[in-house]
């Protein structure tokens, strides 16, 4: 892997990508353009870019001769030290497209792990990264020259040792295996956190990556989570209060934005993070509908959503960034008639945000129950859960206990039952 934050030559990229067949045009310009966005994301400059259409990839280095050739060209003239293949290619194709072209080559996975690595910030998520990466870069570990003479004896080792190659993948089996030790670790932090909020009114954000999901959390719960206008800037899931507080309390969950072509990898290894949607009781899907390409987003988010079995969750859409589409009015006249009940709004109106916190608050409102329940003395501790998670509407002292007259989710009324029983 390419280490971009420490070399001092700029890198000049050129974006190569093969359409299949049964790839539309459409399709095919939004997944190149995106590439060129993740590249900007790592601060490299796109320089030009290089396209071809095939049956299948040439097996021996992805594109054909004579678009190689025209690599090459541009490498030699000085115009790019860098091609970005926008697809997952193997290593011996990367490493032919390296020889024939004299450019270092990284494919669209390398890419997305190179930005996943700089913005991980939590221990779970820069382990979750370091695991997909060293498995990315196990196959693509290259026997040095004289790598099959440089041997590591051992003392007490039997023949003639390990290659050099050898040990660097011995090394990252036993990296991943530490960093597995340490996730699990960490996952069973994390489950005893969601076991203590299990009776609680939770939402997530979930949507395509820079859709708006940090920012419209902040305005929400008035926390100060990281936004930036980048792909992949939150990796980490982010749990806050719904402000101001609706009885019931509500959470709210900020999670990983989904991108096309994902690594299957990243998706498996974030699933823990992903489990905030999972246990969610809605789902609050944004959509960036001032992106050309919104219809094919909200397609790749139901398709990873399905594919981490959070599918059948109710979910509520919310096409954001209203305010950046040159004619609002006929985007959500359009909008509003292709997808009923969906809300339209920038989350950096304070009206907007305070209708999606109201269909919050309604939402979770309409499952209350009413009743009555009777806390012995000898176990107020469950007052702050009550107040917490349901509306208490009267309070009254007995010579057995406090009985509140409270309107609360089934879930609460259920928890405090078996407690007491």
């Amino acid at each position: 892997m390419i280490d971009f934050e420490s070399e001092q030559v700029p890198r000049q990229a050129v974006l190569a990508a093969v359409q299949l067949p049964g790839v539309s045009d459409d399709e095919h310009d939004h997944s190149v353009a995106e590439l060129g966005r993740l590249a900007r994301t790592l601060g490299v400059d796109v320089v030009g870019q290089v396209g071809q259409r095939r049956e299948h990839f040439d097996p021996g280095a992805y594109l054909g001769t004579g678009k190689r050739e025209e690599l090459k060209r541009m490498v030699e003239s000085g115009q790019a030290n860098l091609i970005l293949v926008d697809h997952e290619i193997s290593p011996s194709q990367a490493r032919n497209l390296e020889k024939e072209t004299g450019a270092d080559v990284l494919d669209r996975t390398a890419v997305i792990l190179e930005i996943f690595h700089r913005h991980a910030r939590s221990r779970a998520a820069r382990a979750q990264v370091e695991i997909v990466r060293l498995k990315y870069m196990a196959p693509r570990l290259r026997e040095s020259p004289r790598g099959k003479d440089r041997q590591q004896g051992g003392i007490g080792g039997k023949g003639a040792g390990e290659s050099k190659l050898e040990l660097d993948r011995r090394k990252i089996r036993d990296r991943i295996a530490e960093l597995t030790d340490e996730l699990e670790a960490l996952d069973q932090e994390r489950r005893t956190q969601r076991a203590r909020r299990s009776n609680a009114a939770r939402a997530a954000l979930v949507g395509y990556t820079n859709a708006g999901k940090s920012t419209l959390m902040r305005a929400l719960t008035g926390s100060e989570v990281y936004v930036a206008d980048k792909l992949f800037a939150t990796l980490d899931t982010t749990v806050r209060v719904l402000a101001p507080e609706t009885r019931p309390r509500i959470l709210l969950s900020d999670t990983v934005g989904f991108i096309k072509k994902l690594p299957h990898g990243l998706v498996a290894s974030f699933k823990s993070t992903l489990d905030e949607a999972l246990e969610a009781s809605l789902l609050l899907h944004v959509v960036d509908v001032s992106d050309a390409a919104w219809e094919p987003q909200l397609k790749v988010t139901d398709e990873v959503l399905a594919d981490i079995g959070a599918g059948e969750i109710p979910r509520m859409l919310l096409f954001n960034k209203v305010d950046l589409v040159p004619d609002p009015a006929a985007v959500a006249a359009d909008v509003s008639a292709r997808f009923p009940g969906s809300l339209i709004i920038s989350a950096r109106r304070p009206e907007d945000v305070a209708r999606v916190h109201a269909t919050l608050a309604e939402f979770f409102a309409r499952d209350l129950e009413e009743g009555e329940i009777l806390i012995p003395w000898d176990r107020q501790e469950l007052r702050g859960q009550i107040f917490a998670e349901g509306e208490v509407l009267e309070e009254a002292a007995e010579a057995d206990g406090a009985r509140f007259r409270l309107r609360a989710p089934a879930a609460l009324w259920a928890h405090l039952r078996e407690r007491l029983s």
